[in-house]
């Protein structure tokens, strides 16, 4: 369960703990994302390194590939990939919803044709939820319905409610003595009277958690911050906050400051492969041609493997000669970028300097850098 262990003075930044079956989540905290079981280019040891103590999958990748039969015969997901620390499980929903073909949504649940072999499937809101117990989740996702930005209000408020009657049908269900945490989602759009009957209803069934979807989808980062800060102040103080999909540092900071306490994004891994590696002064690709002689590390600030020992120079001409080391190790610098930067921000909650460190480390952190 969730512990808030301190707020900050001069904001509604929190320190808190989050107890699971696996583990303890020091929050807040950032969950690299391993969708398909794995943290892409990184192993569980690596992983361990940058000081992650969470992950999140995805149960409709699971789900379609390789399937619940094999993961139950390797004894759940945590053996399946070898990883004995917390994971939450996305239900997949969003998934559904933008990448599944041919989909019909209603009241009862979900028929799509997978985007990987074309066979049809019908799932409910409560066998989203045994899928999850049945891949050994530490943290459950109920299924919900995003809606993408910008939506009219009467569909966002089709959705929202659609979102509420499937969470109290996940929720009958759900069996507490598994040890395993079951959060809401809180859906509207960007329509605050929504977002508030939404979160209302779901704080009367007293979830484990709460999580605010539907942030990450197209908004300008106003409306994001807005929403973030509405839904927020509404939620229980004694149970976490969970911000789907953001994102970027900024993004990141701006949500902590608003009381939020959970975050997740494919943006590390997604950016690294690319070439593109996060530093205390901002973005850089490291395909460009200023860094063909630069032997400094990508970031003095930084303490991970790949800064210790390589060099940009090095890290551009494995790039440019398409060598996967490079994918491996830009992955590697920016999670542990991104877990360091938690790090740092748990500590200035702690000693009520948050606001001072946010302006800190965005006053050197170059937004448009390249």
């Amino acid at each position: 369960m969730f512990e808030l262990l301190h707020k900050d003075n001069n904001s509604s930044a929190r320190l808190g703990r989050i107890s699971t079956a696996h583990g303890l989540i020091e929050t807040p905290c950032f969950m690299p994302v391993g969708t398909q079981g794995t943290v892409k280019t990184l192993s569980p040891a690596e992983l361990k390194d940058t000081g992650a103590d969470i992950i999140l999958s995805n149960a409709y990748h699971l789900f379609l590939r390789p399937g619940m039969e094999v993961i139950r015969k390797a004894g759940g997901l945590h053996k399946f990939m070898s990883w004995d620390l917390p994971i939450l499980t996305d239900s997949g929903g969003y998934q559904i919803f933008s990448l599944a073909l041919l989909r019909k949504i209603n009241d009862e649940g979900v028929e799509f044709q997978s985007h990987i072999d074309g066979l049809r499937h019908f799932l409910r809101p409560e066998d989203v939820v045994e899928i999850e117990n049945e891949l050994g989740s530490d943290i459950v996702m109920p299924l919900d319905e995003c809606v993408h930005y910008p939506a009219s209000k009467d569909h966002a408020q089709v959705a929202m409610k659609r979102t509420v009657y499937w969470a109290k049908r996940s929720k009958k269900i759900w069996n507490k003595e598994r040890g395993r945490l079951l959060f809401g989602i809180v859906q509207g759009s960007t329509y605050e009277d929504l977002r508030k009957e939404c979160a209302g209803e779901l704080v009367e069934l007293d979830f484990d958690g709460y999580a605010i979807g539907g942030v990450s989808v197209g908004e300008p980062s106003n409306l994001v911050y807005n929403t973030i800060a509405q839904v927020a102040a509404i939620l229980p103080a004694d149970k976490p906050r969970y911000v789907m999909g953001v994102g970027l540092p900024e993004d990141i900071l701006e949500a902590v400051e608003r009381g939020a306490d959970m975050f997740d994004c494919v943006v590390p891994t997604r950016y690294g492969r690319n070439g593109t590696a996060f530093t205390s002064e901002g973005k850089i690709v490291i395909r460009n041609a200023p860094y063909t002689e630069d032997f400094s590390p990508l970031d003095k600030e930084c303490s991970c493997y790949t800064c210790n020992n390589f060099s940009k120079a090095y890290l551009r001409h494995l790039f440019n000669t398409d060598e996967i080391l490079g994918l491996r190790l830009l992955c590697l610098h920016n999670v542990h970028f991104y877990l360091d930067l938690m790090k740092k921000t748990r500590a200035a909650i702690k000693n009520n300097r948050f606001v001072e460190f946010k302006k800190e480390f965005l006053g050197n952190y170059n937004v448009e850098r390249n």
